[in-house]
């Protein structure tokens, strides 16, 4: 039996149109295909420009493709029903500062369709665990970059998300805050949950994820386990998944 993918991308190409009359267009994903397994946390990596983010706004339907199809939990991506059970850290949350971390809480419980009674059931487990507890009714306006991030985190897991979408989400955290998001990541896996995580540190890909699919010049290059792109076909050779990406970064379609 074929069991649906809970991130799919079927021959996916983004164009953004030029500026005059059509000119100066740009390919940002140049069609790709692959697909994240229900339970398996993945790792987006690649380049800056590489395609990730339009990757991931086209998963979450704030864009579409020009050419392809993308699949969210198994339906069409333009099936906004299967929204309210997604997860995401965006990489530069901008929230209302005037509100509280309680607040916040409330109002993306709302938008994800979580009951109120959820929410207010949730929320304190879940600002302790990202250690803002003792911050939790104290405006935005009065927190640092690493604790709006932390916010962005919990924000995140609100609705209990079968599908976690994590963009950069160690962006501004020190190392308790990124040993913090490798648990809640592990922690999800462990609970069948998926999550497809977009980061430009390695150690926390090679650490978390079960495999990665690698973007440059808006083409997939890999798309397997960190240990088989390591290791070199030819001499059976095991480099560092920094020196092999790096490699790869030098193709001329990056």
């Amino acid at each position: 039996m074929n069991i649906r993918a809970a991130v799919e991308f079927r021959s996916v190409t983004k164009v953004y149109p030029g500026r005059w009359f059509g000119r100066g267009q740009l390919m940002a994903v140049d069609g790709v295909t692959f697909r994240v397994e229900p339970g398996e946390v993945c790792a987006l990596v690649g380049p800056n420009r590489a395609g990730k983010t339009t990757l991931v706004k086209m998963l979450l339907t704030l864009c579409r493709p020009t050419a392809g199809e993308v699949f969210r939990l198994g339906r069409p991506s333009a099936d906004r029903d299967t929204l309210a059970r997604v997860g995401y850290v965006h990489e530069n949350q901008a929230f209302p500062r005037y509100l509280s971390p309680v607040e916040v809480l409330a109002y993306y419980g709302a938008l994800a369709l979580v009951p109120y009674e959820a929410v207010c059931r949730r929320a304190p487990a879940l600002l302790e665990r990202v250690g803002l507890a003792d911050r939790q009714r104290e405006p935005l306006s009065q927190f640092s970059k690493g604790m709006i991030q932390r916010l962005c985190i919990a924000q995140a897991l609100i609705n209990d998300p079968e599908l976690l979408v994590l963009d950069e989400p160690s962006e501004g955290l020190d190392l308790p805050g990124r040993q913090l998001v490798r648990e809640l990541v592990q922690e999800q896996r462990a609970r069948g949950r998926t999550v497809l995580l977009v980061s430009h540190v390695l150690t926390e890909v090679e650490q978390v994820c079960d495999r990665l699919a690698v973007l440059v010049g808006g083409r997939l290059l890999h798309h397997g386990s960190a240990k088989k792109l390591r290791t070199d076909a030819r001499t059976g050779a095991v480099r560092t998944l920094e020196q092999t990406l790096h490699s790869l970064y030098q193709t001329p379609s990056a």
